[in-house]
């Protein structure tokens, strides 16, 4: 078996940490503004630098190497390159409020991992159950840093927050989906996540792999 090289530490990220695998740690930093991080050969030098910081890492002075033998470098990760190797979560609505359904899908073949639909809903109670249903499949399957991809930046927020601000009435109608929205908040309340929730660029990439095909 082949010896490990490299240990990865993030200092700023998505989730900072010690990471044994590259894609793992570039999944911490992927679209993050100012990443920090570095590659250490053990884990007991990673571990010494999450616990000491950037600073003394990062920076050098003339003639002097800063300490740890490392190859990788702090920076900007790219803003165009989409990690593959993720799921990607979208909703849809007729109407809002209406008929409503969200899916998540492998982000490189589209083959569809879940999906659940509701006879009264809005796109952002979707998009926001869409993340939360990706996190505990995850969790689940003991994949701790697959990231997840969202076109929806309120539903990120809600995620962030543990709490779905939406002003749709709860009714009998509603019943099933406000079960399903306490259960979700309830969830995010109970549970720790690794796994980053990243802003699907539509702009720059196209529509997000988990549309359903149906605008315009």
């Amino acid at each position: 078996m082949a010896k490990k090289t490299k240990y990865y530490v993030v200092w700023k990220g998505h989730q900072p940490g010690v990471y044994d695998q590259w894609p793992a740690a570039q999944a911490q930093i992927h679209e993050f503004t100012g990443a920090l991080f570095k590659s250490f050969p053990s884990k007991q030098e990673a571990d010494q630098a999450l616990k000491a910081g950037p600073k003394t890492y990062l920076t050098s002075t003339p003639g002097k190497r800063p300490p740890g033998r490392t190859t990788a470098t702090s920076g900007k990760t790219s803003h165009s390159a989409i990690i593959w190797r993720s799921i990607s979560v979208d909703a849809a609505c007729s109407g809002n409020p209406g008929p409503m359904e969200y899916q998540g899908v492998d982000t490189q073949t589209k083959d569809q991992l879940f999906h659940v639909a509701f006879d009264l809903g809005t796109n952002n109670i979707g998009e926001f159950l869409g993340i939360v249903h990706a996190l505990a499949l995850l969790q689940k399957q003991n994949l701790p840093n697959l990231p997840i991809y969202t076109d929806s930046a309120t539903a990120m927020a809600w995620v962030r927050n543990k709490k779905a601000k939406t002003t749709l009435e709860r009714t009998p109608r509603t019943a099933k989906l406000y079960e399903l929205i306490d259960r979700g908040e309830a969830w995010l309340r109970n549970n720790t996540y690794t796994n980053p929730i990243l802003k699907w660029e539509t702009k720059r990439w196209g529509e997000i792999p988990a549309d359903f095909g149906r605008k315009g």
